[in-house]
């Protein structure tokens, strides 16, 4: 399969995958939306991505990929436990969600080249996302840092939590650090995208995000530490920086880092601990322990389980929980695998983060931002397309031999 040019449809089919994975469950906003309308605008995008794609996409064309065959496999074990209708008939709707996100990516990866095209699209959606953020936060500061969430930032315009803005800057902000790394940006327009990221992330006080943010960095780094100069460069003053800030700033970094919390609150992780315990002891099928009881909204008891393992195990049991794992294990044996480049390094960094942004976060095992980017880090680390060969020049009849003028 020879490399074709990506028509602008295509990067609005993958903004509206991403705008379907904003969700519609979050802070109060200025103006009260209705779920279902939201509901029905997250939807609606998921439906027009899938007919953009579709439509796009002519002759039907996908390229194969081991991600997106796992993914697929995922649906097995969701949709066996969703009929049952233990979570409620919204399983199903959720299942047919699913499916209908997973067709929509296999339909883009006809334009999946290893290139950066699609990081491209990713850092203009979700930096979009953040300027809906900080417009809320000009329009209403009050209803942007609420009590209820500790003063922290969140949508004041669409309902968004602390930890989706900072998963949402903390990847804008990696992406594009890479991006200046590798020159294929210029350092004004990295300045412009990086900087009042970085300063809604401090605003949302999201420790997960920051960690995945500065660890994914030094993972991507270091995958190119040996083959760019500004890589080992970047890489010598971040040590130099962190070391200077660990030493002037601790304090209060430290004071950050632990929201105001107490050491016990902050030893069981904010209450999450005590709902992983209650869902590992609770009784099940061995029906239920293979395939979960079918996808629901990511909770045990009312109570989020912010974590992704332990939600695709009450949700599409071990069978699931195996799928997801295979899909990183995938990923991270075919990044270690590839040469040092930009591309790979972009796929460490948004691998390594969703890796370990699964341990407090869910959204590994349904259509979600986490799927977009690792989805987006396969898209990263395809083999490129071969060159067309250049057409062989033309011979004088007088060079050929007789026998194959015949």
């Amino acid at each position: 399969m020879t490399a074709e040019r990506t028509p602008r449809l295509v990067g609005v089919a993958w903004a509206l995958l991403a705008l379907n994975t904003l969700g519609s469950a979050g802070a109060k906003t200025v103006v009260p939306i209705p779920r279902s309308l939201i509901q029905m605008l997250t939807m609606g995008a998921l439906v027009a991505a899938f007919a953009l794609a579709l439509a796009v996409n002519r002759p039907l064309r996908v390229r194969p990929s081991a991600f997106l065959f796992l993914l697929t496999l995922l649906l097995v074990p969701s949709v066996i436990a969703s009929v049952h209708l233990e979570v409620g008939v919204g399983a199903l709707f959720r299942c047919a969600r699913l499916t209908l996100f997973v067709a929509t990516l296999w339909l883009l990866t006809r334009w999946w080249d290893g290139g950066l095209t699609f990081v491209r699209h990713h850092i203009r959606m979700y930096f979009a996302v953040l300027g809906l953020v900080a417009a809320g936060l000009v329009v209403a500061p009050g209803t942007a840092m609420p009590e209820y969430y500790g003063g922290r930032l969140v949508g004041a315009l669409w309902p968004l939590t602390p930890p989706q803005i900072g998963q949402y800057a903390a990847v804008v902000i990696g992406l594009t650090v890479l991006l200046l790394l590798g020159r294929r940006t210029t350092a004004f327009g990295a300045a412009v995208v990086i900087v009042p990221s970085l300063v809604l992330l401090a605003m949302t006080h999201t420790r997960t995000a920051t960690l995945g943010l500065l660890i994914g960095l030094v993972l991507a780094i270091g995958s190119l530490f040996l083959t760019s100069a500004a890589a080992r460069r970047l890489f010598a003053w971040a040590v130099l920086c962190a070391a200077v800030a660990a030493v002037v700033f601790g304090s209060a970094l430290r004071a950050w880092f632990l929201r105001g919390q107490s050491q016990e609150n902050f030893s069981n992780l904010t209450g999450r601990a005590k709902v992983w315990d209650a869902l590992l002891a609770s009784p099940r099928t061995v029906g239920e322990t293979v395939f979960g009881t079918g996808l629901g909204d990511k909770s045990f008891d009312g109570l989020p389980i912010d974590n992704s393992w332990l939600a695709v195990f009450q949700e599409q049991g071990l069978l699931g929980v195996a799928l997801v794992a295979a899909l990183l294990v995938v990923l991270g044996g075919v990044a270690l695998l590839r040469p040092p480049s930009l591309p790979r390094a972009c796929a460490i960094f948004l691998i390594s983060y969703c890796a370990l942004s699964s341990y407090t976060e869910v959204g590994l095992g349904d259509a979600s931002a986490y799927l977009l980017h690792l989805t987006l880090a396969a898209s990263l680390l395809v083999a490129p397309a071969p060159a067309a060969a250049p057409p062989a020049a033309d011979v004088p009849a007088r060079h050929v031999p007789r026998w194959a003028r015949r």
